[in-house]
């Protein structure tokens, strides 16, 4: 559990307060095989995503999560405006094109993606 300064959350308070709760969140959870963690990292470094250039996007984090036996757990965290800004992405050539490539390394994972998709509530 992560634990934030009082004024750290009154600051992401204020921040939801101010710019509404429309912020939208989706997640794609990874379960990566034991060994191929350095090798899926840098996939993703190497990756030319096309966020940049999509109105509505306004971050982008790879997460790494607990290792297991066979695998670690890692979750792309990608923060939007509002859903309609995700789902323009989702039909935009920006999002095939970053998604051309994406079976080719399947000998990474331990299952397939699991997406998640949240709203902010404030």
């Amino acid at each position: 559990m992560v634990v934030m300064p009082q004024e750290a959350c009154g600051h992401v308070i204020r921040y939801f307060n101010e710019k509404g709760s429309q912020m939208f969140i989706a997640m794609n959870r990874f379960k990566v095989k034991t060994g191929s963690e350095a090798a899926f990292i840098d996939m993703w470094r190497q990756r030319e995503s096309y966020l940049d250039d999509v109105p509505g996007f306004t971050a982008f984090h790879l997460l790494q999560g607990a290792t297991q036996e066979d695998y670690t757990l890692f979750a792309t965290h990608v923060c939007w405006d509002d859903r309609a800004s995700f789902d323009n992405w989702v039909k935009s050539d920006a999002f095939r094109k970053a998604h051309a490539g994406a079976g080719q390394s399947r000998d990474f994972y331990a299952g397939p993606p699991r997406l998640e998709m949240f709203d902010a509530v404030f």
